[in-house]
């Protein structure tokens, strides 16, 4: 399977999955399970064949997901863009399927976050998709603006400022093209945003309707398949954990009621599955 691209046909829609690269998280078991008892979470790491001792580095990719609906383009995040050697590869891989900046019109901004919105602008500074309008949720950037409150990240200082001067720096120059929207509303014909906040305020998930079908695409609601498994325990940078809780739950039923094919940005590439029911609670069945 390519690690740079992934194609999939939605109904009448196609859509391909787009690597902008990749990333390493230090000590992932800290990061991404601060609450989870020490047992209870080593038990779920073997079962996940991983030893909590030995698991020093998760790789994640950090894929956009593209739509071509016939009559739209539409982009979901941008990837991290050029903070980090190993990625900045969104537009290069775009080209490698024929697809121009200039061809996209419209994009969703799940959050912002630096690895959903650093492919936003280009080396100079200007926005990287110049005919597109940008869709953010209205409690998403007012949040971030004029300046956030992000005491209640588990964080250092230097992650807090470094996530708000790339806030700033990755939304400022593409203002004249962003448009705010409230959460559940129609984007292009078949294509809505969901709202999922607590990972952020105005974080939104995107669902996309063709035919019979559902791609449901989570962002960051959930960043680990054993979150689908234990949906309580949160990562660091989940800034209202209980908010957090509610709307995986939420999403893990809405994905397993309605058989939708969902996108989790953060795990495995090209990161589709299915949410399957087991007791209780649910599994993440990958896409074969």
């Amino acid at each position: 399977m390519s690690r740079e691209s992934f194609h999939l046909q939605l109904g009448s829609f196609r859509c391909i999955v787009v690597n902008d690269g990749n990333s390493p998280y230090s000590d992932p078991a800290s990061v991404f399970f601060v609450n989870a008892p020490k047992e209870r979470l080593e038990k779920s790491l073997r079962e996940h064949n991983l030893d909590i001792t030995n698991w020093k580095e998760y790789v994640s990719p950090y894929p956009s997901v593209l739509i071509d609906t016939g009559q739209h383009l539409v982009l979901v995040d941008t990837g991290e863009g050029d903070l980090e050697p190993t990625t900045g590869k969104l537009i290069p891989n775009l080209r490698a399927e024929g697809i121009m900046p200039e061809d996209i019109d419209t994009i969703i901004l799940t959050h912002a976050h630096p690895d959903h919105i650093g492919g936003n602008i280009n080396k100079q500074g200007k926005p990287a998709f110049p005919h597109a309008r940008y869709i953010m949720s209205r409690d998403e950037w007012n949040f971030w603006f004029p300046k956030p409150n992000l005491s209640g990240l588990n964080v250092s200082e230097s992650d807090r400022e470094l996530l708000i001067k790339c806030a700033h720096d990755y939304l400022l120059p593409i203002q004249d093209q962003l448009e705010l929207v409230d959460h559940d509303k129609e984007i292009v014909p078949g294509v809505y945003t969901v709202g999922a906040p607590g990972h952020t305020p105005g974080h939104m998930a995107v669902s996309i309707f063709s035919g019979n079908r559902q791609l449901l695409c989570i962002g960051d609601a959930l960043i680990h398949q054993i979150h689908i498994e234990q949906p309580d325990w949160y990562i660091k940078y989940d800034l209202a954990p209980e908010e957090v809780i509610a709307t995986r739950r939420q999403l893990l039923d809405r994905a397993a009621t309605q058989k939708a094919l969902v996108h989790a940005y953060h795990f495995p590439f090209p990161g589709l599955g299915y949410v399957i029911r087991k007791g209780a609670g649910w599994q993440w069945q990958s896409m074969k």
